[in-house]
């Protein structure tokens, strides 16, 4: 956690009197984005509602006890419980108790927004289930953060894909089904498995990646170059491998992925079945495989 920030005592005062035009009802649970990084990233709603809340839930207490200690709010240790992905589902019954006494609860994981890649999906479930009102508190993503410098939406939306699967071989099936989106995609990885990540992106060839290491942290690096390229910048430094990641696969234009998918379809359909060649051209393009299916039996049929 970077800390560079000075006393928050003008930010919690700032937070109180912005609380006036917001009601905090009781027996709420508030979800709560904390700092990916730097510790001046809090918002100030944040500062109000962990001090306002009667318990927070959260993914590490000892974590979640260094924030609050930094913010000038430490707390008791048995007003905090740890929620994480191991024991989500039962701890998920004691914060619904809490609730239903008339307390509120705020819920923060170990950094960024909960409930993204992040645990707290579950809890935030179990609380609508049993029909209890959940209050979203805004505030720092991995996500947004890198969309915002990457420059990758100009053609639509974005997919985000979080975590691929560890095995090697899921995980390069799971790319493969990337390869066909033309949307953005955003990914993130942990320091020890980014190089097998980066190893598997490179089958994307020339399509664009802009990687996001130790986002908002003293250390912070983008950079944005092919996926071929990115085994070979990360060799290029031992310091690239090191921190949190996040990573944006550009979105492939539509009518270049269109266009770029015919003329490799042509030439593949000269050498292959028309299945494969489908396949292939796909994952090079980027373009929609039912399309490219499509085109091929057209062409076939008609193949000037």
């Amino acid at each position: 956690m970077s800390a560079s920030a000075p006393s928050y005592a003008a930010a919690r005062q700032a937070a109180r009197e912005a609380a006036g035009a917001q009601d905090y009802p009781e027996g709420a649970l508030y979800v709560v984005a904390t700092p990916i990084g730097n510790l001046a990233d809090i918002g100030l709603r944040a500062l109000h509602v962990l001090g306002l809340a009667d318990r927070i839930a959260c993914e590490d207490t000892r974590h979640t006890q260094s924030l609050l200690r930094a913010y000038g709010l430490e707390r008791a240790g048995g007003s905090l419980l740890a929620v994480h992905q191991h024991n989500e589902a039962e701890a998920a019954q004691q914060v619904i108790g809490w609730l239903q006494a008339g307390e509120r609860v705020a819920y923060a994981s170990d950094a960024g927004t909960p409930a993204v890649s992040d645990p707290g999906a579950r809890l935030v479930a179990a609380v609508r289930a049993a029909g209890l009102r959940v209050v979203p508190i805004p505030g720092p993503s991995s996500v947004t953060t890198l969309l915002s410098a990457a420059g990758s939406l100009q053609d639509g939306g974005f997919v985000f894909a979080g975590f691929l699967p560890a095995k090697a071989g899921e995980r390069e099936a799971a790319i493969g089904a990337l390869a066909q989106e033309a949307r953005a995609v955003v990914l993130l990885e942990a320091p020890h498995r980014i190089e097998a990540l980066a190893a598997a992106l490179a089958a994307l060839g020339e399509r664009p990646v802009t990687v996001g290491r130790e986002l908002t942290k003293q250390f912070e690096q983008l950079a944005t170059l092919p996926c071929a390229q990115l085994p070979g910048w990360l060799a290029a430094d031992a310091q690239r491998t090191r921190g949190e990641f996040a990573l944006v696969l550009h979105g492939v234009p539509q009518a270049a992925a269109a266009d770029d998918g015919e003329r490799v379809l042509r030439l593949l359909l000269a050498e292959l079945p028309v299945k494969t060649a489908v396949q292939l051209a796909a994952e090079i393009t980027g373009a929609p495989r039912n399309a490219l299916y499509e085109r091929a039996l057209q062409l076939k049929k008609s193949p000037g």
